[in-house]
């Protein structure tokens, strides 16, 4: 299915079907108005008890070791900001919506599984890495004051979806459904306008790893499809002792590709597009091999 809607997209860019603004356009109305909407409709219903569990902190904690390890690694090259952040995002971002709920479903037996990685996502990560987008896009020279930096989420989309999400979901009131059906309509938008944007990026693109950004492509490939599950792995099993299903599911979930919505972040910010473009593809073409392997070794 989403190779389908890339495809679509990919053929409305050669077409020229949208225009020139075509892939502009629906980032912005996935950024700023689809995917506000469809994480508060996800948010604002959601078990947020899932965040003290034990799987969770083990999903957590491969994401930031990857995503720090990145950052350590930009910060030596000299990357700059806005490529190390996005980066680090795309290395430890995993997609656990278009392709976390139907694995842990079909592959683990339980769709809840991906809860905590996707709200430690939208709760944690994702705010974290738009806000020091954010700042560093407000004032380059990094002269920034203390109460901007802390506004800053505020001012953000992305975030304020999921903090109204967040306040319903521990408020316990249930909104009617005419008050949700515009939330779910529209969030609806969100995944086929990104899916459809990065197919239209893929039209005159390129092969992916053969331009300047090929180090920082490369590392983040490694970090994603490798590093990241074996961290899983290791923590797991070293820090917390999970064993069998367990074990395997959050070593599942930690192999899962760059999260589409990567893409959209880097042309609102203008960060590092082909760099993001080529992370994104690349890991979802290693995903199948790597689950295979994975399987193999501990299913």
């Amino acid at each position: 299915m989403i190779a389908s809607i890339v495809a679509v997209g990919y053929i409305l860019g050669r077409l020229d079907v949208l225009g020139r603004n075509g892939r502009e356009v629906l980032s912005r109305l996935s950024f700023y108005v689809a995917t506000p909407a469809l994480l508060f409709d996800i948010l604002s219903t959601a078990d947020l008890s899932v965040l003290v569990s034990a799987p969770l902190l083990v999903s957590a904690l491969s994401m930031l070791v990857v995503a720090a390890l990145f950052v350590a690694v930009g910060l030596l090259r000299r990357w700059g900001v806005a490529r190390t952040t996005m980066g680090a995002l795309c290395a430890s971002y995993v997609n656990a919506g278009n392709l976390g709920i139907p694995i842990s479903a079909y592959v683990l037996g339980d769709a809840s599984l991906v809860a905590p990685v996707l709200l430690f996502q939208l709760l944690v990560l994702g705010p974290i890495g738009l806000t020091v987008l954010d700042v560093n896009r407000s004032e380059p020279g990094g002269r920034t004051g203390p109460l901007r930096i802390l506004t800053t989420p505020l001012r953000n989309p992305v975030v304020i979806g999921c903090l109204a999400g967040v306040a319903v979901a521990a408020s316990g009131w249930s909104p009617p459904e005419p008050f949700m059906e515009p939330f779910e309509l529209v969030g609806s938008i969100s995944v086929p306008a990104v899916l459809l944007a990065f197919g239209i990026s893929l039209h005159g693109s390129p092969l992916p790893f053969r331009g300047p950004e090929k180090a920082a492509v490369g590392l983040a490939v490694l970090l994603k499809c490798l590093v990241q599950p074996a961290a899983a792995w290791a923590v797991g099993v070293f820090a917390f002792g999970l064993s069998g299903a367990e074990l395997f599911a959050v070593v599942v979930l930690a192999a899962l590709p760059t999260a589409q919505n990567m893409y959209t972040y880097s042309l609102r910010y203008g960060a590092a597009e082909t760099m993001t473009r080529e992370i994104v593809l690349l890991s979802t073409l290693l995903t199948l091999p790597v689950l295979v392997g994975i399987a193999f070794l501990l299913g």
